[in-house]
Protein backbone atom coordinates (compact mmCIF):
# COMPACT_ATOMS: atom_id res chain seq x y z
CA UNK A 1 0.00 0.00 0.00
CA UNK A 2 1.93 3.40 -1.17
CA UNK A 3 2.18 6.27 1.25
CA UNK A 4 -1.11 7.77 -0.76
CA UNK A 5 -3.16 4.67 0.21
CA UNK A 6 -2.93 4.95 3.71
CA UNK A 7 -4.98 6.98 6.06
CA UNK A 8 -3.30 9.76 7.71
CA UNK A 9 -5.03 9.26 11.07
CA UNK A 10 -3.63 7.32 13.71
CA UNK A 11 -5.40 6.15 16.88
CA UNK A 12 -2.96 6.03 19.77
CA UNK A 13 -4.26 4.32 22.82
CA UNK A 14 -2.84 4.59 25.89
CA UNK A 15 -3.70 2.78 29.54
CA UNK A 16 -2.29 4.06 32.87
CA UNK A 17 -2.62 2.57 36.03
CA UNK A 18 -2.23 4.89 38.56
CA UNK A 19 -1.51 4.76 42.31
CA UNK A 20 -3.06 7.63 44.35
CA UNK A 21 -1.35 8.00 47.73
CA UNK A 22 -2.95 11.29 48.98
CA UNK A 23 -6.65 11.26 47.67
CA UNK A 24 -6.73 15.20 48.90
CA UNK A 25 -4.19 16.61 47.23
CA UNK A 26 -5.98 15.22 43.68
CA UNK A 27 -9.30 16.37 44.70
CA UNK A 28 -7.82 19.99 46.01
CA UNK A 29 -5.90 20.25 42.49
CA UNK A 30 -9.09 19.07 39.58
CA UNK A 31 -11.51 21.53 42.13
CA UNK A 32 -8.54 24.11 41.71
CA UNK A 33 -8.47 23.29 37.92
CA UNK A 34 -12.33 23.54 37.53
CA UNK A 35 -12.24 27.06 39.28
CA UNK A 36 -9.61 28.25 37.09
CA UNK A 37 -11.48 26.81 33.86
CA UNK A 38 -13.44 30.24 32.76
CA UNK A 39 -15.22 28.63 29.70
CA UNK A 40 -17.19 26.05 31.64
CA UNK A 41 -20.39 27.71 32.45
CA UNK A 42 -22.25 27.41 35.73
CA UNK A 43 -24.00 24.74 35.43
CA UNK A 44 -21.80 21.91 34.35
CA UNK A 45 -19.25 23.62 36.99
CA UNK A 46 -21.38 22.67 40.21
CA UNK A 47 -21.91 19.09 38.56
CA UNK A 48 -18.15 18.86 37.73
CA UNK A 49 -17.61 19.83 41.23
CA UNK A 50 -19.30 17.22 42.98
CA UNK A 51 -18.21 14.62 40.93
CA UNK A 52 -14.37 15.78 41.56
CA UNK A 53 -15.20 15.67 45.13
CA UNK A 54 -17.23 12.25 45.41
CA UNK A 55 -14.97 10.00 42.88
CA UNK A 56 -10.53 10.01 43.08
CA UNK A 57 -11.24 8.68 39.52
CA UNK A 58 -13.29 11.49 38.38
CA UNK A 59 -10.85 13.91 39.35
CA UNK A 60 -7.92 12.33 38.19
CA UNK A 61 -10.13 12.25 34.73
CA UNK A 62 -10.40 16.19 35.50
CA UNK A 63 -6.68 16.60 35.34
CA UNK A 64 -5.77 14.51 32.08
CA UNK A 65 -5.24 16.49 28.95
CA UNK A 66 -4.71 14.29 26.14
CA UNK A 67 -3.72 18.01 23.90
CA UNK A 68 -1.02 18.47 26.60
CA UNK A 69 0.24 14.94 26.06
CA UNK A 70 0.46 15.44 21.86
CA UNK A 71 0.92 19.54 21.76
CA UNK A 72 4.42 19.71 21.62
CA UNK A 73 4.55 16.50 19.00
CA UNK A 74 6.08 17.91 16.18
CA UNK A 75 3.96 17.51 12.53
CA UNK A 76 0.50 16.00 14.69
CA UNK A 77 -2.41 18.10 15.45
CA UNK A 78 -5.32 16.62 17.87
CA UNK A 79 -8.27 15.92 16.19
CA UNK A 80 -10.70 14.04 19.08
CA UNK A 81 -9.74 12.84 22.65
CA UNK A 82 -11.82 11.06 24.88
CA UNK A 83 -11.09 9.43 28.28
CA UNK A 84 -12.27 8.20 31.40
CA UNK A 85 -11.48 7.04 35.20
CA UNK A 86 -12.08 4.15 36.76
CA UNK A 87 -11.39 2.53 40.56
CA UNK A 88 -9.77 -1.16 39.49
CA UNK A 89 -8.10 -3.61 41.78
CA UNK A 90 -4.62 -3.75 40.76
CA UNK A 91 -2.68 -7.12 41.21
CA UNK A 92 0.92 -6.16 39.30
CA UNK A 93 1.63 -10.27 39.33
CA UNK A 94 -0.96 -11.13 37.37
CA UNK A 95 -1.18 -12.06 33.49
CA UNK A 96 -4.21 -9.32 32.92
CA UNK A 97 -2.34 -6.76 33.78
CA UNK A 98 0.59 -7.75 30.85
CA UNK A 99 1.29 -4.30 29.46
CA UNK A 100 3.32 -5.84 26.81
CA UNK A 101 1.03 -8.91 25.93
CA UNK A 102 -1.32 -8.72 23.18
CA UNK A 103 -5.36 -7.94 24.21
CA UNK A 104 -6.44 -10.03 21.25
CA UNK A 105 -8.48 -6.81 19.93
CA UNK A 106 -5.75 -6.25 17.05
CA UNK A 107 -5.44 -9.88 15.94
CA UNK A 108 -6.95 -9.25 11.97
CA UNK A 109 -5.41 -6.55 11.70
CA UNK A 110 -1.40 -7.89 13.33
CA UNK A 111 -2.30 -10.89 10.30
CA UNK A 112 -3.28 -8.99 7.59
CA UNK A 113 -0.59 -6.58 7.95
CA UNK A 114 2.18 -9.72 8.16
Amino acid sequence: MSTAETSRYVRLRVDLVLEVGDTDAVTKAALRRIADDSELPASERVHAESAVTEDTAEALAHLVDPFGLVSEVPGVELQQASWSGERIDYDPDSPDWDLDGDDGEDDDEEEEAG
